[in-house]
């Protein structure tokens, strides 16, 4: 059968969406459910469209048209939060690297939602802008991991790409460029300086059990104490979220309980070390003459409150997001994924213990 064509006004041949389904032998319905990241379709259904896709060249010249006309190229960036300092460095990155290249950024906020965050990701493809980032925590549980990957399969199918910032991969078949920073490291170093200097129980705040950043964290504390020959005890590590006020919260009940069996916390991250600082002062508690304290992040109040913590590299993980899903766009192949470095931040927050 010949191929049709519709033809623009510039009268450059576009393949239509007919053509891919006749190729792929389904209906229209379908391709543009497939397509658009909302129908799940059997494995074998997907494949056979992705591949007339391809072979007609529908996504080349289905961006372009999406690009015609007054449409500016745009970067659009899915935070939990503005108010955070992290994901608002993070966002700067983006942004600096964007009006570096040319390209306006798009913001949105999910309140630390994944079906926000799903929804707002459909939301941005249908500005057609050339990389949607995600950045920071989720809980990605199957069905979440399932539905991004459409997610990324659609936006790949009209030449945008998903950026997984902050966050590890989806899968090995998922069209995702993914920039992340070493927080399992981070935490691992952390927890061996304060194991170095001679605190074998450490109390964790921040457990989220399903939360890829806070996973990771607690991972790496955990591998520390392993390497060090310290015992885990799971009664040293508090569940909560990474807000100033559920730091203080955490510590203020952890304090309610009785005394420290504990020399030292890691707070999950600065947030959380403030608020817990916070708690140790009004019951009489000082860092670090009592109590030794560690973080993550290095973002205010870290400095200010004299907080040995892991430093990582917020704008830049921005900035890299930006640059490598624009540099993928242009040169295809498998999408990268990069690991930033983090490193300790030394301040007055530990004291060593003395031997007995």
């Amino acid at each position: 059968m010949a191929r049709k064509a519709s033809a623009s006004g510039d009268g450059t041949r576009h393949t239509t969406i007919r053509e891919v389904a006749e190729r792929a032998g389904v209906s229209v319905a379908t391709v543009s459910r497939i397509l658009s990241g909302t129908y799940p379709a059997a494995p074998a259904t997907r494949s056979k469209v992705m591949r007339a896709v391809e072979e007609l060249d529908y996504v080349a010249n289905h961006h372009a048209r999406a690009l015609q006309g007054t449409t500016r190229k745009s970067i659009a960036i899915i935070v939990n939060s503005v108010i955070s300092p992290h994901y608002a460095h993070v966002a700067q990155g983006v942004q600096t690297q964007a009006a570096e290249d040319s390209r306006l950024c798009q913001i949105g906020t999910t309140g630390g939602d994944a079906e926000r965050e799903l929804a707002m990701v459909q939301f941005m493809r249908e500005q057609h802008p050339e990389a949607v980032i995600l950045v920071g925590n989720v809980n990605a549980d199957a069905e979440y991991r399932a539905r991004m990957s459409r997610y990324a399969h659609a936006l790949a199918a009209i030449g945008s790409r998903l950026v997984l910032c902050g966050r590890p991969p989806l899968g090995p078949d998922v069209p995702a460029v993914v920039v992340e920073y070493d927080n399992t490291g981070g935490a691992f170093a952390a927890t061996s300086h304060l194991l170095s200097n001679g605190h074998k129980r450490i109390l964790y705040l921040g457990r989220r059990a399903g939360y890829t950043t806070a996973d990771a964290r607690i991972e790496g504390y955990r591998k520390a104490l392993a390497a060090y020959g310290a015992e885990h005890d799971p009664g040293l590590e508090v569940d909560g979220t990474f807000e100033r006020f559920e730091g203080y919260r955490m510590m203020k009940e952890r304090l309610a309980a009785g005394p420290p069996d504990y020399t030292a916390v890691f707070a999950g991250n600065d947030q959380i070390a403030a608020g817990a600082r916070q708690a140790l002062l009004e019951h009489g508690l000082r860092v670090p003459e009592d109590l030794s304290m560690v973080g993550f992040d290095d973002l205010p109040p870290a400095a200010d409150i004299d907080l040995t913590t892991v430093y990582q590299p917020h704008e830049e993980l921005g900035r890299t997001a930006v640059r490598l899903a624009l540099e993928h766009a242009r040169q295809g192949g498998p999408p990268p994924h990069t690991v930033l470095g983090t490193h300790l931040v030394l301040r007055g927050s530990v004291r060593p213990l003395v031997a007995a």
